[in-house]
């Protein structure tokens, strides 16, 4: 019902009758003794109660599958799925290449990629939809997750060809206070990096977009909109074309990771264990992927 939001496409979706649903949420309501659902108009939404409610129960049923896989591993299945969550960087530039190379070494998985921010990556895996995370950095505030550093991350600042600080090198960072920042949306990682990187610095940048996506930035600065932070990794087409170029600004490239994270203690099913020993050995070269 906190699917659809609908007491009919409920009932189809449960091969019930509507007055059935209706009967079963009156039922919890009593036992809880909250409300879980209000009108508002004529629609209906989740009260708080039936938000948490919500939450709680997608982490219980994520919990049921986890039991599920622990048990297929030790009658020892070597089928199921393989579901990661990885920021947008991560996500175009980094993880597709490796899930080539585990497809190839087990193409009896199911493999299912979901490309947002670090945020919602983050939310997707402690919700436990998911079974890895690739993402730039860990929160240091999360303790219900590791994450351990595979492949590194240079951020550079990228402009036009035509831009007045294009070819010169040693650019102190103080000149960018001139420029228009463009900037991805809150949650990203690179944000958060380029921000933190700015005032520890000391320099007031001006942003003067936001934009949800590297290529929607990377247009953006080619034909001279501002100027970007961004992963050398996904800006290599570009700069060998000559649509962008890398400005050699003082503090510049900054090295970061990428993280594959887990839930902490979490048991791996045998395919996330396995893609997650991929990536690890990535960072040590080329190496046959784990058996499971």
């Amino acid at each position: 019902m906190a699917r659809h939001m609908s007491f009919s496409r409920a009932a189809e979706d449960m091969i019930l009758s509507q007055p059935a649903v209706s009967m079963h949420i009156k039922h919890l309501e009593r036992v809880i003794g909250l409300p879980l659902f209000e009108k508002v108009g004529r629609r209906i939404r989740l009260t708080e109660a039936g938000e948490r409610l919500y939450h709680y129960s997608q982490r219980l049923f994520a919990l049921l599958q986890e039991t599920a896989e622990a048990m297929d591993a030790l009658r020892g299945a070597e089928q199921g799925h393989l579901r990661v969550a990885a920021d947008t960087t991560a996500g175009v530039y980094v993880v597709p290449a490796y899930l080539g190379r585990f497809r190839r070494a087990h193409p009896q998985v199911m493999v299912a990629l979901e490309v947002t921010n670090r945020e919602s990556a983050l939310e997707r895996l402690l919700l436990r939809e998911v079974d890895l995370a690739v993402i730039g950095q860990l929160p240091s505030q999360e303790e219900e997750l590791e994450a351990t550093p595979f492949l590194v991350n240079e951020l550079v600042v990228i402009a036009s060809p035509d831009h007045r600080l294009a070819g010169r090198t040693h650019i102190p960072v103080q000149e960018l206070e001139a420029e228009t920042l463009l900037m991805r949306e809150p949650g990203s990682g690179t944000r958060a990096t380029t921000e933190r990187f700015f005032a520890e610095a000391g320099v007031q940048i001006r942003s003067g977009m936001e934009l949800g996506s590297n290529s929607t930035i990377k247009q953006a600065v080619a034909h001279g909109l501002g100027i970007a932070v961004m992963s050398r990794r996904a800006i290599d087409l570009e700069v060998a074309s000559g649509r962008l170029v890398v400005l050699d600004v003082e503090g510049f490239p900054r090295l970061r990771y990428w993280h594959v994270a887990q839930v902490r203690d979490r048991f791996l099913p045998p395919p996330a264990a396995a893609f997650k020993a991929l990536l690890l050995a990535g960072a040590r070269g080329p190496e046959t992927p784990a058996a499971f």
